[in-house]
C-alpha cells in the first residue's frame, strides 16, 4: 500500500498569488500576518490517502472518501478524455419480489434531472409531482380496470400540467455542451452502472452535474418514460434469445433472484409502477458507501481527487442492507425446459457453480476457455472446425454469488437439437478426462496476457474492468494479479473440477421455432404527449454553461506526417504507424477489391477457415496461432477485403510465415467445401428467421430493388457447382493482385536506418515482412467494383414484410443529392442537432414527448464512397398500436423541424469539444487516412468541421432542411405482424407493396 499526502494545487497558486496581490499594495504588516496565516491553512489543506497495487499496470489509485465512496482514478493519457463511471452495487438481484424491474426503472429516471435542473420552477413542480405520486398509489392499488383508466386520466392531466415546468433532457443537454460522448447508463443483477466519455478540461462541470444527479434526483416525465420501459419489455418479447436465457436462469437458479426475477421486471410490476417504491429504493441503495467513481484517462489524479471531495464529498453515508444469498437446491437430474418463437433452433446447456469468491470462479474460467476460446479450444476444433455443427461455443458467466458454465449450439441441416446436445456433452467429456493438450492451459495464459495488453491501451475497458471488481466486491489486487493467479492451476485441477461440477446436474433449454401463444404485451395506456421546453434552461445550465475550462487545441492528422511511408525491394508499399506503448502489433494485406467484384470470393475467404497445408493440418495450425498469442482472419465487404495478423510482435515472423503458408499453399478439402455449402444454405434459411437480418435485406430493397449487394451472392445451384480446386486457386491468386500492407506495431529498423524503438538489435521489422510475404514479380489490377443504382424515391412507396413479432420496424428512406464534400461540415452539424443522440430533436419528440419507441433516429446520411448519393434515414421501433402515431410523428419532423436557438447553440458547442479533446491514434490513423482517399479529399476532414461549424447559423440549418427533408417522397418499410397492423392507415403513406421473403433476399 502507498500513502500520499497531496497539497491542494490550485490553492496553492491562488493563496500564493493572493499574498503577492496583497504585498504589492503595501498593506499593513498586521493583515498581511494574518492573510499569511490563512495562505498557511489553505496550503496545509486535507490530504488524500490512496491504496495502489504493485505491478499494477494501469497504476489505479484507490481512494475511500469520508463517506465511504470508493474513488478509482487511473491515468492514461493517449487523447485529453476521460472515460468516466459511476458504479451503484445494485441491480436486479436486489428488487424486491413484489416490485420487480426497480433498479432499471431508476435507472432510466435518474436522466430527468434533479431539483436544480431539468426544472425551471421547482418550488411550483414539486407539489404536482407529488400529487402524481399519490395518484401513482392509487393506481397500483385499484384492481376495477375503469376505475384505474379513470385514475390514470387523473395522472395523464396532472402530469401535463407539471411537465409545464420540466425541462426536458437537459441532462443530456448539459453533457452535450461539455462534449461528453457515450452518455448512457446499464443495469444488469448486481449493479447499475452510468456511463460518460468526457473531455478532460471538463471534468469539474462532469463533477458538478453528476454531483447534483446523484444527491437530488427528481423522478418528472415518469408516465411517458414508462412507456418507453413498456417497448423495451416487448421488445424482448420479440428476442428468442431473451427468452431463452430467461429460461435458463430460471432452471439454474430456482431460489435466488439471478432465476426468480428478471432485469426488466415482470409485466404485472410494469403495469402496477410505484413511484413511492421507486424514491424508497434510491435511499436505500445510492448510498456513497455502496457507490464507486471510476475515472481512467488524461488527468492529475491529486487535483482530481481534490474536486471529486468537493463535490461527491457532500453525499450522505447512510447504512445500506447487505443481500443474503440463498441457497440453491442441488440439480441432480437434467432439467429440461423449452421456448418457442419464430427466430431458429438452437440448444443451451447450463451447469451452476460457485461464485466470484470461491475456487470455482478461476477454474471455471480456464475450464470454459478449454472447451471454447474462438480458437483453439475443444469446441472450436472438434465441432465448429471439424463441421460437425453449423456453430457451437461455451462461455462462463461468473457472478457474485453464483456461476454458470453455458454451452450452446446450432444444428446442421437436418440435424435433430438432441444430436447438438450429445455432440456438445461430447466435448465436455474431453475435458473431464483430460483429453487435452498440456499446452492448451500455458496457450490461454499467454492469450490472456494479451487481452489484458488490449485492454490497457482503452479507458473504456479499464473504466468496466475495475466497475466489474466493485460490484462483485473483489479485492482490486486480484484483478492486477489474475494472470500469476491463473498461471498456477493445473491440468489436474480443471479435470478434478469438471469431474465435479459437470455431470448429470444440469438445465437444458430447446427452442423450438414457432408461435408462442403464451408471449403478452405490455398495452399502450393513453397519454397526452409532454410539450418540449426546448429554450428554457435552468439557473444551474446557466452556472454550468460559465464556468471556465482550460483550452484544448484540437490535434488535426497530417497525414503525410502521421503515416509513414515505404515501398519494400518487391515493389509493395507499406503505411504504418509505430507503436510505442506495448509490445502488440497489427498488420493487414489491403485489397481495393471485394465480394461485389466477384462473389466467389465471399465463398473463398469463408472457406480458407477449414484449410491446412500440405504440411499442417488445419487443427494444428489453429492451435500454433493461438499458442503464438497472434490470430488471422480474412474479411472481405463489398469493396474491400483485407488478410490481417495481429498479436505479439516477439512471434510476428513466426505467425506471418504461418499465414503466408495457408494463403500461398492451402490445400483444397471437398469434405470441407460440400459441408461449408450446406451450412450457407442453412444460414440463408435461419436469416429468414431473423427479423434483424430481415429488416437489413428490405432496407437494401428499398435503397436498389430487388438487384443490390445484399442479393449480389451465388445462387443454390451455383454454390452446390462450386470446385474445391477453383476456390483454394482464388485464395493462391491473392497474393498475386496489387495490395497495399498497413502496419502498426513496434517498428526496428536494424543495421538499415535509425531505429524508432531503443532495441537496435532487433532484426528489421520490414525484413521480416518481406522474407515472409512472398509475391510475384508483377502484381495484377484489381478487378472493377460492380456497383448497383439506387433507386430514386419519386413518389411514396410503402413495403411490407409480415414477421411474427410484438413491435413493428420502421424505417424511412429516400434519395437525396450527390455527395458534395464541401457540405459535409453542414451535414455534421444538421445530424447533431435534428438527429444524433439523446439530445437531439427526433430523440426528444418521439422517445422524451410522446413515448412512441424505445429507439429513434434519423441521419442525413453520406455514402461510403463518392460516387452514389446521400440518402435521407430514418428508424422507429413501436408497437402495432402506436405505428400510425410514430409515422405521423417523424414525417412530421421532417417537414416541419422544431426550432430551438438553444439547443442548436447546445450542439454546436458539443462538436467543438467533442473535436478538440478527439485524437485518432494508433492503427485508427491508417483505416481514417483509407477512407479520406475512397471518399475523394486529401486531409483530416475534422478540420473542416471545426472551421466551419462556429459560422453556421441555424436559418442555414433549417434551410438545408427544406431543401432535403421538407416534403420529401419516402420509401417507407415495415416489418411487422401485418395481421395486427391497421393497413388501411398505412397505405394513407403510399402505395402499400407486400414482399415475401424471396423478394428481397434474392433467394
Amino acid at each position: 500500500m502507498e500513502t500520499e499526502s497531496v497539497i491542494g494545487k490550485i490553492r496553492k497558486f491562488e493563496a500564493i498569488n493572493f499574498i503577492h496581490f496583497i504585498m504589492k499594495n503595501q498593506v499593513i504588516l498586521l493583515i498581511l500576518g494574518l492573510l499569511l496565516f490563512t495562505a498557511q491553512s489553505l496550503l496545509a489543506q486535507k490530504t488524500y490517502k490512496y491504496e495502489s497495487v504493485p505491478g499494477d499496470p494501469i497504476g489505479t489509485r484507490i481512494y475511500t472518501l469520508e463517506n465511504g465512496l470508493k474513488v478509482y482514478l487511473s491515468v492514461y493519457t493517449e487523447s485529453p478524455r476521460i472515460q468516466t463511471a459511476v458504479a451503484v452495487r445494485t441491480g436486479s438481484k436486489n428488487d424486491p419480489a413484489d416490485n420487480t424491474g426497480l433498479s432499471h426503472y431508476l435507472e432510466h429516471m435518474m436522466f430527468k434531472g434533479t431539483t436544480h435542473f431539468g426544472t425551471s420552477d421547482y418550488g411550483k413542480e414539486a407539489p404536482l409531482l407529488r400529487q402524481i405520486e399519490a395518484l401513482f398509489e392509487e393506481y397500483r392499488q385499484t384492481a376495477d380496470t375503469l376505475k384505474r383508466k379513470e385514475i390514470y386520466k387523473q395522472i395523464d392531466l396532472v402530469s401535463a400540467e407539471a411537465a409545464k415546468y420540466a425541462i426536458a433532457n437537459e441532462y443530456d443537454k448539459l453533457l452535450s455542451v461539455i462534449g461528453a460522448k457515450g452518455t448512457n447508463a446499464f443495469t444488469g443483477s448486481e449493479q447499475t452502472v452510468y456511463i460518460n466519455d468526457i473531455p478532460s478540461n471538463q471534468i469539474e462541470k462532469w463533477l458538478k452535474i453528476e454531483s447534483d444527479r446523484f444527491a437530488n434526483p427528481v423522478f418528472r416525465i415518469f408516465h411517458t418514460e414508462l412507456e418507453t420501459v413498456y417497448e423495451e419489455k416487448n421488445m424482448s418479447l420479440d428476442r428468442d434469445s431473451d427468452k431463452l436465457w430467461e429460461a435458463m436462469y430460471a432452471g439454474l437458479y430456482r431460489k435466488h433472484p439471478y432465476g426468480t426475477q428478471t432485469t426488466i421486471g415482470t409485466i404485472d410490476h410494469l403495469k402496477n409502477p410505484s413511484l413511492k417504491r421507486l424514491r424508497e429504493y434510491y435511499e436505500e441503495r445510492y448510498a456513497p458507501n455502496n457507490m464507486a467513481l471510476i475515472m481512467a484517462g488524461d488527468f492529475d489524479p491529486d487535483l482530481t481527487i481534490a474536486l471529486i471531495d468537493k463535490y461527491f464529498g457532500v453525499l450522505n453515508k447512510r447504512k445500506v442492507a447487505s443481500f443474503k444469498s440463498p441457497s440453491e437446491t442441488e440439480l441432480n437430474n437434467p432439467l429440461v425446459k423449452e421456448v418457442i418463437g419464430p427466430d431458429a433452433e438452437s440448444i443451451a446447456i447450463g451447469f451452476r457453480t460457485g461464485g466470484v469468491h470461491t475456487p470455482d470462479a478461476n477454474l471455471l474460467d480456464i475450464a470454459s476457455e478449454i472447451l471454447s476460446n474462438g480458437k483453439a479450444g475443444l469446441i472450436d476444433i472438434n465441432l465448429n472446425l471439424g463441421q460437425k455443427v453449423l456453430s457451437a461455443n461455451a462461455g462462463a458467466d461468473i457472478q457474485a454469488d453464483y456461476s454458470a458454465l453455458i454451452l450452446s449450439g446450432k444444428p446442421k441441416t437436418g440435424q435433430s437439437l438432441d444430436e447438438v446436445k450429445d455432440l456438445l456433452l461430447s466435448q465436455l467429456e474431453l475435458l473431464k478426462n483430460g483429453e487435452f493438450s498440456e499446452s492448451l492451459i500455458p496457450a490461454i495464459i499467454n492469450n490472456r496476457k494479451l487481452s489484458k495488453i488490449r485492454q490497457q491501451e482503452s479507458n473504456m475497458s479499464r473504466a468496466m474492468a475495475i466497475a466489474g471488481i466493485f460490484v462483485t466486491e473483489q479485492p482490486y489486487s486480484e484483478m492486477v494479479n489474475e494472470i500469476e493467479i491463473l498461471s498456477k492451476i493445473t491440468k489436474k485441477e480443471v479435470v478434478d473440477f469438471a469431474k465435479k461440477s459437470f455431470n448429470s446436474n444440469y438445465v437444458i433449454v430447446y427452442k423450438r421455432t414457432g408461435t408462442d401463444e403464451e408471449v403478452k404485451k405490455v398495452s399502450k395506456p393513453e397519454i397526452t404527449p409532454v410539450v418540449m421546453q426546448r429554450d428554457k434552461e435552468s439557473t444551474f445550465f446557466t452556472e454550468v454553461s460559465s464556468m471556465k475550462s482550460a483550452e484544448i487545441k484540437p490535434l488535426f492528422l497530417s497525414y503525410e506526417n502521421d503515416i509513414k511511408k515505404i515501398k519494400l525491394t518487391n515493389g509493395l508499399n507499406v503505411m504504418y504507424v509505430p507503436n510505442t506503448e506495448s509490445s502488440l502489433f497489427n498488420l493487414y494485406y489491403y485489397y481495393n477489391m471485394g465480394s461485389q467484384s466477384d462473389p466467389k470470393l465471399a465463398i473463398a475467404v469463408n472457406y480458407l477457415s477449414y484449410l491446412g497445408t500440405s504440411d499442417i493440418k488445419a487443427e494444428q495450425l489453429k492451435q500454433e496461432f493461438y499458442k503464438l498469442g497472434c490470430s488471422y482472419s480474412v474479411n472481405v465487404n463489398n469493396e474491400d477485403l483485407y488478410i490481417s495478423l495481429s498479436g505479439l510482435y516477439e512471434n510476428l515472423s513466426k505467425a506471418l510465415g504461418l499465414l503466408d503458408q495457408l494463403i500461398s499453399r492451402a490445400v483444397p478439402d471437398d469434405k470441407a467445401l460440400k459441408n461449408l455449402v450446406d451450412d450457407i444454405l442453412k444460414s440463408r434459411r435461419d436469416n429468414k428467421l431473423n427479423k434483424n437480418i430481415i429488416r437489413q435485406a428490405l432496407s437494401n430493397y428499398g435503397v436498389y430493388g430487388s438487384k443490390s449487394p445484399f442479393t449480389n451472392i451465388l445462387s443454390e445451384e451455383d454454390l452446390k457447382q462450386l470446385n474445391a480446386e477453383e476456390l483454394v486457386g482464388k485464395i493462391h491468386e491473392l497474393m498475386s493482385f496489387q495490395h497495399e500492407i498497413l502496419y502498426y506495431g513496434p517498428v526496428f529498423m536494424g543495421n538499415t536506418g535509425k531505429a524508432v524503438s531503443n532495441k537496435t538489435k532487433e532484426k528489421n521489422t520490414f525484413s521480416i515482412i518481406m522474407e515472409n510475404h512472398v509475391i510475384p514479380k508483377t502484381l495484377n489490377p484489381v478487378p472493377n467494383v460492380v456497383r448497383f443504382d439506387q433507386l430514386p424515391t419519386t413518389e411514396n412507396k410503402v413495403f411490407v414484410v409480415d414477421y411474427n413479432m410484438k413491435q413493428v420496424d420502421i424505417v424511412f428512406h429516400a434519395l437525396s443529392g450527390k455527395y458534395n464534400l464541401t457540405e459535409y461540415p453542414l451535414i455534421r452539424m444538421f445530424n447533431e442537432y435534428f438527429g444524433a443522440g439523446m439530445n437531439s430533436i427526433v430523440f426528444q419528440e418521439i422517445r422524451e414527448a410522446k413515448a412512441l419507441a424505445y429507439s429513434s433516429t434519423a441521419a442525413y446520411r453520406i455514402p461510403s464512397n463518392e460516387v452514389e448519393n446521400n440518402t435521407v434515414f430514418a428508424f422507429v421501433g413501436t408497437q402495432n398500436d402506436k405505428m400510425g402515431d410514430a409515422l405521423d410523428a417523424m414525417l412530421s419532423l421532417f417537414n416541419d423541424m422544431p426550432l430551438s436557438e438553444k439547443s442548436f447553440a447546445a450542439a454546436k458547442e458539443g462538436i467543438m469539444n467533442q473535436i478538440s479533446s478527439e485524437r485518432i491514434t494508433k492503427s485508427r490513423i491508417i483505416f481514417n487516412y483509407l477512407n479520406a482517399r475512397k471518399m475523394g479529399y486529401d486531409h483530416d476532414i475534422r478540420k473542416n468541421v471545426f472551421e466551419k461549424v462556429p459560422e453556421f447559423s441555424f436559418e442555414e440549418i433549417k434551410k438545408f432542411q427544406q431543401m432535403n427533408l421538407k416534403d420529401k417522397t419516402f420509401t417507407i418499410l415495415v416489418v411487422g405482424d401485418t395481421k395486427k397492423m391497421d393497413l388501411e392507415k398505412l397505405s394513407k403513406y403510399g402505395k402499400i407493396e407486400f414482399l415475401d421473403l424471396q423478394n428481397i433476399f434474392g433467394y
